[in-house]
């Protein structure tokens, strides 16, 4: 079997290509792809427990820490103790935080409208049809 001819490499393929876009996009602001991730993940209102974030984003604990430490001294996030349970510690957004929040909301919307302007909504739902059962099968063993 060719790679061509494996789901795998389409997905892997599409996904490097869009990673590449949205880094290009985020350097011009000052992020990274992976930063304006981590800011879409956290709640705009109320911060997310910092527990919460890695399973949410699928992210290595040691992956992200190293990424909040660096937020954090950039000025887009903080670290709060959460007001019902000082055990908890929330990750919350600055207002620079929240800027680039919606610099990134902005361009992943632009991207997905861009492709669905594209497509039938029957093509779309086929789509997410393909990705659940892919979905599926990653987590079970082959």
């Amino acid at each position: 079997m060719k790679p061509e001819e494996t789901l795998d490499f389409h997905i892997r393929w599409a996904w490097l290509k869009i990673t590449k876009m949205y880094n290009q996009e985020a350097a011009k602001v000052g992020l990274t792809q992976s930063a304006g991730y981590i800011l879409l993940s956290i709640d705009p209102k109320n911060g997310t427990p910092s527990t919460q974030l890695g399973p949410m984003m699928g992210m290595e604990p040691t992956s992200l820490s190293r990424s909040l430490k660096t937020m954090e001294d950039r000025g887009w996030i903080r670290r709060q103790k959460d007001v019902r349970d000082g055990r908890i510690q929330r990750i919350v957004l600055t207002d620079e935080g929240r800027k680039l929040r919606n610099v990134s909301k902005d361009t992943v919307v632009k991207f997905n409208q861009k492709v669905l302007d594209e497509i039938t909504p029957e093509k779309f739902e086929h789509f997410k049809e393909v990705i659940q059962i892919i979905d599926k099968y990653t987590v079970k063993q082959l």
